[in-house]
């Protein structure tokens, strides 16, 4: 249960956030970092046992029958990106309280950037791929929200919109991959999946799998060609793209891969794919960061370059390769948000980035200037820092892969110039920011910045000094838990030391080194080379390309949608006919062997004025009052057509949403023509009389075809478990609360949606209303007769009770809060069509947004209650309980969930109806008035 409440406390935090940002920046981000704080403290609890290599879980049942779960795991690999992902979103909080400006919604940030811890460690936590890509989803949008920030610079917006695309467009793919990789193993579960690496890997679809899993992965760890998002994501605050860069969003990707590399890894389609990326993203990254004069970009090219090490790692496919992998993350981590974290305190303090600018600000801020010196030389490699650990197993890694036969050489080789570009672009931050003459037109005097701005810096930086000197002491239980975690079996024999001998990883580090020095020295050769290209800006193509798709999908749409309904309408139901006439044709016979229930007077007579309505209802389309009153008549019929088959609920259901919609549509045609002239011709005319007939023709043979032949059907179920299970006898109401009440929720969740899309649309609506009639006879000025106002009052309180007594029997009789709520909305809304919303409002002070809301909140509520025993979500609880004075009653938490679908039903029609019923206020009505047609 404890792990259960790490992403809880982060996502609280971020409604903390929210709430205290009036009481001051500093309680603001004191109290919304004790959340994560407290999330870290449970992670860290929990040290020893993953230290002794147990695996934490916790896991409560959703949706088991889907095979999803709210199921969490922590081992060493998880717990390794947790205490990243809390530790350094910490340190960025306090940072951010300095780094922010006065003016700025400093609440606003820290719920954005808590939202998307939160997203990040249920990524790490997750131990369901489908939870775990829902997590993974969460942190393309809160990113969204994190990089754009600040909105008023459209280059914030515009690398939000990149980062959303590329990584949502990964995100669908990984999706793909994800439930594939379900139905081969048969499960979501994590566990399950982790153990199938032969099944997985002896699969048909095992490379297609392991293709989208790796789109998904590459798209948000920036891997080439998809790295170009990361350098546009810049236009964030600085707190963030320190965040992102080291311990988030992009190490998302490589904590994927990192965790399937036990089941799809160890192939030769994996070394390939996942290696020649990783090369091809080291080398790009590093070459590019050289020429970069912008501090954060210069830094940005240099994470891709060091994610694409990492995952050069991953793709060697062997157990050390794994475990340098692992190792370089923790130190990549440390290095990179300190770096990121300089390169803001020098912004905020000088006023500018542009390296050309910046120089001899060691004699300015010579306190930054060390850390960041420090944090450069770790991130290059150098001796005596965690870096240069790392990056020696990389380099032996790197020399005993032989998978690419006699050109293997060539791996450790571009191995060693990536390197030698990493020394280069940072000897080219420290010597051209910190040294290299004196600053030139900066907009401020440097100076250091406020204390405590620069702890961040200092606890992560003296990080980097302690593992590269004590690494054993430091990290190695920590890196020995995580890497078994990747690995999926036993731990490979390796030793954490600085000095390993003189050997050839060494000689390639002492190469990187003396070519990276010689490179920079040299740097203006590679300058002029480089000029010699035009520089493109990502962010221009990727416009250009989505204008280019948004202009293709205009013209395809310009092609097939004329504008025309009955065009749309009648290309539907020929494809429909075309794909179900041919089946119906190889039928011998339409009838089936099921008897045939006798015909009576009444029914004769029903099905006939059911069918002379809807002929009339087409014939007089033209009247809408009168193909209004036609088509209610039809609604009618149907709701008889329930009750005589034995469906009262339906038959009440039925009855009040005509009600409802009735009235809305008499509301809607107030402001609409009332008689439209017929403008089809002839030939259109019997095209779609034609094309009616058959569709007609072919759906009663489906109909009869089907009801005259034996079903076997699931109602048996439900009739025998009802009152079993379920503690109700309406068998009706028992499902839609209770065994299908997820589908429930769903959909009077989707009704909110609509009711509040609707409300959104007609809110601020001027309309022009109608001065008379079709006849041209003026409008009566009494619009709200007398008698009719009497009536509505004396049946609001038999319909309030009615309306009570539905809603309490529903579980044992016909009713319930679908129906009880329709029929309190028409009670209310009766009120208003007899008084006039002016009356009304005072009067009724109902928020109904807040009903709605309400309703929704109280069902997901008796929803999530089942977690408490260990129950899937909207498991239903039923007692008999002895009340004095009444005696003995039964109670069912499934009625709690009915109050939420009774609030919401309320909340959404009252949303839509009383708002159109408003339109027609004084204020909401334009002068002019529009004459009927």
């Amino acid at each position: 249960m404890a792990l259960f409440w790490v992403p809880l406390l982060t996502c609280s935090g971020s409604l903390a956030a929210l709430f205290t940002q009036r009481l001051g920046r500093s309680a603001c981000v004191a109290i919304s970092a004790l959340f994560p704080a407290m999330a870290l403290a449970i992670i860290l609890m929990h040290t020893k046992q993953v230290f002794d290599l147990e695996q934490i879980r916790f896991t409560a049942s959703w949706i088991p029958a889907l095979g999803l779960d709210l199921s969490f795991r922590l081992d060493g690999l998880s717990f390794l990106f947790a205490i990243l992902i809390l530790a350094i979103g910490l340190l960025v909080m306090l940072y951010a309280r300095y780094y922010l400006s006065a003016h700025e919604a400093a609440g606003r940030f820290y719920a954005y950037l808590l939202l998307f811890m939160t997203a990040m460690v249920g990524i790490v936590l997750s131990n369901n791929v489908l939870q775990m890509w829902f997590f993974w989803e969460l942190t393309s949008l809160t990113s969204f929200l994190l990089i754009s920030f600040w909105n008023h610079r459209s280059d914030a917006r515009k690398g939000a919109r990149m980062a959303l695309a590329i990584t949502g467009a990964g995100g669908l793919a990984l999706l793909a991959g994800l439930l594939l990789m379900g139905q081969v193993v048969g499960s979501y579960d994590l566990d399950v999946i982790l153990n199938s690496r032969e099944l997985i890997q002896s699969s048909e679809s095992y490379l297609i799998m392991l293709i989208l899993v790796l789109i998904g992965a590459f798209t948000k760890s920036a891997q080439f060609p998809f790295f170009f998002w990361l350098p546009h994501a810049m236009a964030a605050p600085t707190p963030v793209s320190a965040y992102l860069h080291s311990a988030t969003m992009v190490k998302a990707g490589i904590f994927l891969m990192a965790r399937m590399f036990p089941v799809l890894a160890g192939t030769e389609a994996w070394f390939l794919l996942v290696s020649v990326t990783g090369l091809l993203t080291l080398l790009i990254g590093a070459y590019v960061a050289l020429f970069k004069h912008d501090l954060k970009g210069l830094l940005a090219y240099s994470t891709v370059s060091h994610l694409g090490l990492i995952t050069l790692l991953l793709g060697l496919g062997t157990d050390l390769a794994a475990v340098a992998a692992v190792f370089h993350i923790i130190n990549h981590a440390t290095f990179k948000a300190s770096l990121f974290m300089a390169a803001g305190i020098i912004d905020h303090e000088s006023g500018s980035r542009d390296m050309r600018k910046l120089n001899g600000l060691f004699k300015y801020m010579p306190i930054t200037a060390t850390l960041a010196m420090v944090a450069s030389a770790a991130m290059a490699g150098v001796p005596l820092l965690n870096g240069f650990l790392s990056k020696e197993m990389f380099f032996t890694e790197t020399l005993q892969q032989s998978t690419l036969g006699s050109i293997s050489w060539m791996i450790p080789v571009f191995a060693t110039i990536g390197a030698a570009f990493s020394v280069a672009y940072s000897l080219r931050f420290i010597h051209d920011v910190f040294f290299n003459g004196t600053p030139g037109d900066l907009p401020k005097t440097p100076h250091e910045p406020p204390r405590y701005m620069r702890v961040p810096v200092e606890v992560l930086v003296a990080l980097c000094l302690i593992v590269g000197i004590f690494p054993e002491a430091t990290v190695g239980k920590l890196l020995a838990s995580a890497s078994i975690a990747v690995l999926g079996g036993d731990l490979p024999y390796y030793h954490l030391h600085i000095w390993h001998g003189f050997n050839l990883p060494l000689v390639m580090s002492i190469l990187a080194m003396a070519g990276g020095a010689a490179i920079y020295f040299n740097r203006h050769v590679l300058f002029r080379i480089q000029a010699n290209f035009a520089e493109k800006n990502e962010s221009v193509i990727f416009d250009n390309a989505v204008k280019k798709l948004r202009d293709a999908s205009r013209w395809l749409m310009d092609g097939i949608d004329t504008g025309a309904t009955q065009r749309s309408v009648f290309w539907l139901l020929f494809l429909a006919l075309a794909f179900t006439l041919p089946p119906l044709m190889g039928l011998n016979s339409t009838a089936g062997l099921r008897p045939q229930l006798p015909l009576d007077p009444v029914m004769i007579a029903g099905a006939t004025l059911l069918c002379v309505c809807s002929v009339a209802t087409v014939i007089w389309h033209n009247n809408r009052l009168l193909s209004l009153l036609l088509l209610s008549v039809v609604g009618l019929i149907v709701s008889i057509s329930f009750a005589l088959f034995s469906a009262p609920d339906l038959a009440l259901t039925q009855l009040s949403v005509e009600v409802v919609t009735i009235i809305l549509l008499l509301l809607a045609l107030y402001f609409l023509p009332q008689y439209v002239r017929n403008h089809s011709s002839p030939g259109l005319i019997v095209r779609d009389l034609s094309v009616s007939v058959l569709i007609g023709g072919v759906v009663g043979t489906l109909t009869y075809a089907m009801m005259t032949r034996p079903l076997d059907s699931i109602a048996e179920f439900y009739t025998a478990n009802a009152k079993l299970l379920g503690g109700g006898t309406n068998i009706v109401n028992v499902i839609l609360v209770d065994f299908r009440g997820f589908d429930t929720f769903g959909e009077i969740t989707v009704l909110a949606i609509a009711a509040i899309g609707i409300y959104k649309l007609i809110a601020r609506m001027r309309l022009f209303q109608p001065s008379a009639n079709i006849e041209g006879i003026p409008w009566a000025k009494d619009k709200h007769p007398f008698m009719f106002e009497i009536i509505s009052q004396a049946l609001l309180p038999l319909a309030l009770m009615v309306s009570c007594y539905i809603f309490l029997r529903g579980h044992n009789l016909p009713g319930g809060g679908f129906i009880a709520g329709l029929i309190t909305s028409v009670a209310i809304i009766q009120q208003y069509i007899a008084h006039g919303n002016d009356w009304l409002v005072p009067r009724i002070k109902l928020n109904y947004l807040t009903l709605l809301s309400s309703g929704l909140l109280i069902a997901f509520i008796t929803g999530v209650g089942g977690f408490i025993w260990q129950q899937p979500f909207l498991k239903s609880w039923h007692d008999y309980v002895d009340i004095p004075f009444i005696g003995e009653i039964e109670l069912a938490s499934a009625m709690g969930f009915d109050l939420g679908v009774y609030l919401t039903v309320i909340g959404s029609s009252m949303m839509i109806l009383a708002n159109l019923g408003g339109l027609t206020t004084a204020d909401r009505l334009r002068p002019q008035n529009r004459e009927a047609k």
